[in-house]
């Protein structure tokens, strides 16, 4: 039989092919909890030529796919957020923003003991519960990818979603530091145990084997804060230390505690807070029961 050789071939079209390869892209980014330049850009509301200048001027360095593509991760997201409110606020230039976003890390840095590594605590959680990882990450209103990459400790969860996580494995957050089984009356500054999240915020915990109260001392950087509304159980007093905190009740109050300033609430209102400054804002934090 004669082959016809005068069959046209269909047109080449560049425009799927480029939509195809990008809409796949995404999904073994998001598979792995990642986040495309794209996606993130939308998220944000910056252009992705925004997110590369940031990236070449040091504020930031995302992860590379195999094919050289930059992933963003939910930790990343977060120092993002950082920056362009401090752009967009405070109205700091690049080497302004750079200084704030390095004197906050060289503070954490100098502070005591490195902080607890939550993944294997929240997987080992996880497995004693019997849940899976799709139906725990449901239960915590996060994804799936999301939560994995927190118990691989590639991120690290905010502290709403922190909160979130210790209520659906029937916890708290002070079973996520490493606590001493021996109670202590004295704990010196470099003895704290200390959770550091994903929205800059560093926990530290200020007394071990006390029964009815829950004592920590917060490090609030510029910019982040507790990344959602959440309540339990108790009563609870801050303390400012320095800096500035903005804390929303039920979303319906809302309070700017400053230096010297003191404030009591109940747990069970939802709340949020949040460090509108460009200063580091440092807070006594106490829960009574210890619910948090």
């Amino acid at each position: 039989m004669a082959v016809n050789t005068s069959a046209r071939r269909l047109p080449y079209d560049r425009g799927a092919f480029m939509r195809r390869r990008t809409k796949a892209r995404r999904g073994r980014a998001s598979r792995i909890g990642l986040l495309t330049v794209g996606e993130t850009a939308r998220i944000l509301g910056v252009s992705p030529s925004t997110l590369r200048l940031w990236e070449s001027v040091g504020l930031v360095a995302p992860a590379r796919s195999n094919g050289r593509y930059r992933l963003y991760s939910p930790e990343l997201l977060e120092v993002l957020k950082r920056i362009k409110y401090l752009r967009d606020v405070k109205l700091l230039n690049l080497p302004g923003i750079k200084q704030v976003l390095g004197k906050t890390a060289s503070a954490r840095n100098a502070q005591g003991p490195r902080p607890t590594d939550l993944g294997a605590k929240l997987r080992r959680l996880r497995k004693k519960t019997g849940l899976g990882v799709v139906e725990a990450a449901k239960r915590s209103k996060i994804s799936a990818g999301f939560l994995s990459a927190i118990e691989l400790s590639r991120a690290n969860p905010s502290v709403a979603t922190l909160q979130r996580l210790a209520s659906t494995y029937g916890s708290t957050v002070l079973d996520f530091f490493d606590v001493p089984k021996q109670s202590n009356h004295l704990v010196r500054p470099r003895d704290r145990r200390a959770i550091q999240t994903q929205s800059g915020v560093r926990i530290e915990l200020l007394s071990v084997g006390a029964r009815q109260l829950e004592s920590q001392l917060f490090r609030v950087a510029p910019g982040a804060g507790s990344d959602g509304s959440y309540s339990h159980q108790g009563e609870e007093f801050i303390y400012m230390m320095s800096g500035t905190l903005e804390i929303w009740l039920d979303e319906l109050q809302c309070h700017t505690l400053q230096q010297g300033d003191s404030f009591w609430f109940e747990s069970t209102v939802g709340h949020r807070w949040f460090n509108p400054s460009s200063d580091e804002a440092v807070l006594l934090w106490i829960n009574t029961p210890p619910t948090f």
